[in-house]
C-alpha cells in the first residue's frame, strides 16, 4: 500500500446504509480515485483487505475457542446480515448486493472453512441483528482477539445510529480503526 501519497483526514467510522451516498459525496468533494478507505494498524495504515483479514482472524479466534458456539453455528444451512442473497457472497468480499455492507456474514463463512468445518443444516441463520437467532455472533458482541490495536478516538457518525457495537469487539476494531484518506 503506497503510504507516500495519502494523508488522513478522519475516521468516518459506521457508514450503515449511507455508503453509497456517502462514497459518492467523497467523490464529488476529492475526486473518484482520489480518496480511499484504509485502517490503522498499530503505527501502519493498512489496506481494506487486510483490515478485512484481522476481522476475519476475530471470528476465527472466537471459533476456535468456543466449540459450543461452532457446533450449534454449523448445525445451520449456512449465515446472512441484510438478505437472504447474502448467501450468494460465498467467500468474497466483495460481492455486495444490498445498501448496507455486511462483512460478518462472509468472515464467518470464512472463519468455519479455515477451521476445517462446513455447514450442515437446512435453515439458515441471520447474524447481527438483536431479534435473530444469531445476534450472539453479531461483530458489535464478539470480542476482538486484539483489543490493545483498536484506536479509541472520535469518529464520525454517518450512519445516524450511534454506536450500536460495545467496546473491543470486532465491530469496534473495524469501525474505529477505519480512516478516511485523500491524495496529497
Amino acid at each position: 500500500m503506497d503510504i507516500t501519497n495519502w494523508r488522513t483526514i478522519e475516521r468516518p467510522g459506521y457508514f450503515g446504509k449511507k455508503r453509497d451516498e456517502i462514497f459518492e459525496e467523497y467523490d464529488k468533494k476529492y475526486g473518484a480515485g482520489d480518496w480511499r478507505l484504509a485502517w490503522q494498524f498499530g503505527s501502519v495504515i493498512i489496506p481494506r483487505i487486510m483490515a478485512l483479514s484481522v476481522y476475519e482472524d476475530g471470528y476465527y479466534e472466537f471459533l476456535k475457542r468456543d466449540k459450543e458456539t461452532l457446533d450449534w453455528l454449523t448445525s445451520y444451512k449456512d449465515v446472512w446480515d441484510t438478505a437472504e442473497s447474502n448467501v450468494n457472497s460465498g467467500f468474497e468480499y466483495e460481492i455486495q448486493e444490498t445498501s448496507n455492507t455486511h462483512i460478518h456474514d462472509i468472515s464467518i463463512r470464512r472463519a468455519v472453512a479455515r477451521l476445517g468445518r462446513e455447514f450442515l443444516g437446512n435453515r439458515l441463520l441471520r447474524v447481527r441483528w438483536k431479534d435473530s437467532e444469531g445476534f450472539r455472533l453479531s461483530p458489535g458482541i464478539v470480542k476482538f482477539h486484539l483489543p490493545e490495536m483498536i484506536v479509541h478516538e472520535e469518529i464520525k457518525d454517518y450512519g445516524g445510529k450511534g454506536i450500536w457495537w460495545f467496546k473491543d469487539t470486532i465491530e469496534d476494531f473495524y469501525q474505529r480503526n477505519k480512516v478516511l484518506q485523500v491524495k496529497s
